[in-house]
């Protein structure tokens, strides 16, 4: 009796460890996502998750990657650094495959080294160029650092606009703080001279003051670099004060929400844009379709980077051929991503050593109410 019990048991643990080896073989893919879901940042995080669910949602309908499905969770940083870092390490002990966000530079800031501690890949949404200048080989864009962009816009402003002398408005954190920084390197090379530099708080409310203030200063462009929201509310400011100088930015600038609060105030803004929905590109004409249609509103560039992170790791992964969160980023450096065999990527793009990204982008202006694609820019490096 006890050794048919014996064997029986051994029969039945034998056939737990085989279901648990086909389990782990076939597996899941768990990603931990940061994002700003509330505070100051909401407008940010909300579509960056949104485009985070529909990826995996397209994903998984397919079968997966390499046969695992996707299961994603989330986490509201409340757009707060502190609060971002605690739900990074939270995240991270639960051993996910991968970090998602945060989407504010500062936060990435005080998460990224956790995440390199832990040796798990983190793909944010931050801009500010010192994110990836620090030698942490785990954390990876999905948009364009400032580094990439403030050439491409000072270059516009120098050459196209012939402007000789810039009003600049930004806002005081670490976002605003890189940019202020490379931009401001950016005029001088170009013998562009600053007549106003203005330092404005995330949050801000009234921008009455800082509007007079670039009117007084007579400059040929006001060059802004806010968020969303506070963006919306000095192009009000600036119209009512009847500035008259071309109003430059980056994709916060001509952004849809941005459009959407500012009205009539944001037509004829100029922005840089490494990533919108109004693209000529037939891929990200048919990303636009498929949010609108889940979440009912236009997602702006937030969404779009949400979307591609679940990507890169999807390519990633089938180019390592195997699930292993360890080596992740090892296979995302370096990695060329092509539409023809992941049309998820929705363009070209190529990951460098340092986490950074080379692909098109795009010029755009505010017209009646809609952003307008001026000019298709080039990669960097072909």
């Amino acid at each position: 009796m006890n050794g048919r019990l014996v064997s029986f048991g051994v029969a039945l643990m034998a056939s737990v460890f085989a279901e648990g080896a086909l389990a782990q073989s076939s597996g899941t893919i768990n990603l931990a996502d940061v994002a700003e879901l509330s505070g100051s940042g909401a407008t940010v995080g909300t579509n960056w998750k949104n485009g985070i669910d529909l990826a995996v949602e397209e994903i998984n309908a397919k079968g997966g990657v390499l046969g695992a499905k996707i299961v994603v969770t989330h986490a509201d940083s409340q757009s707060n650094a502190g609060t971002a870092k605690a739900q990074a390490q939270k995240a991270l002990d639960g051993e996910p495959y991968a970090l998602l966000g945060p989407g504010y530079s500062g936060s990435v800031k005080v998460c990224a080294p956790l995440a390199a501690e832990a040796g798990i890949a983190e793909i944010m949404g931050g801009e500010a160029a010192e994110l990836t200048k620090a030698g942490n080989k785990f954390v990876f864009r999905t948009s364009f650092g400032q580094q990439t962009s403030m050439p491409k816009i000072a270059k516009y402003i120098a050459e196209t606009l012939k402007a000789k002398t810039a009003a600049v408005v930004w806002v005081n954190n670490d976002f605003g703080k890189g940019g202020h920084d490379t931009i401001l390197k950016e005029f001088s090379a170009r013998g562009v001279k600053v007549v106003a530099d203005d330092s404005t708080e995330a949050g801000q409310a009234d921008f009455a003051a800082d509007a007079l203030k670039v009117k007084d200063s007579n400059p040929d462009v006001v060059f802004i670099y806010l968020n969303e929201e506070e963006s919306a509310r000095i192009l009000k400011e600036l119209r009512k004060a009847d500035v008259k100088a071309p109003l430059v930015g980056e994709t916060t600038l001509i952004g849809q929400k941005v459009i959407e609060l500012a009205g009539d105030a944001a037509n004829g803004a100029l922005g840089h844009v490494g990533l919108t929905t109004d693209a000529p590109v037939p891929a990200i004409k048919a990303f636009r379709d498929k949010f609108v249609a889940k979440y009912n509103y236009v997602p702006d560039h937030n969404g779009i980077k949400g979307y591609l992170a679940v990507y890169m790791i999807k390519a990633a992964t089938e180019k390592m051929g195997k699930l292993d969160s360890k080596n992740l980023a090892a296979a995302l450096h370096g990695l060329t991503i092509t539409p023809d065999k992941e049309p998820g990527i929705l363009m070209e793009v190529t990951i460098d050593e340092n986490g950074d990204l080379d692909r098109q982008s795009f010029l755009g202006e505010v017209v009646n109410g809609k952003q307008a694609i001026k000019e298709v820019l080039p990669k960097l490096k072909n």
